[in-house]
């Protein structure tokens, strides 16, 4: 089940990235994503 989830998301994400700037911003989301998922230390 898992796999299937990641293989869709997987073709979500390369059908949204047919363009230069579809890719600039699949790159800045992701790493949001990221920062977001880190825990903070103030």
């Amino acid at each position: 089940m898992r796999a299937v989830a990641t293989i869709i998301l997987a073709c979500a994400l390369l059908a949204g990235c047919n363009t230069v700037a579809g890719v600039g911003e699949d790159i800045t989301g992701s790493a949001r994503w990221f920062q977001q998922s880190l825990p903070r230390s103030y």
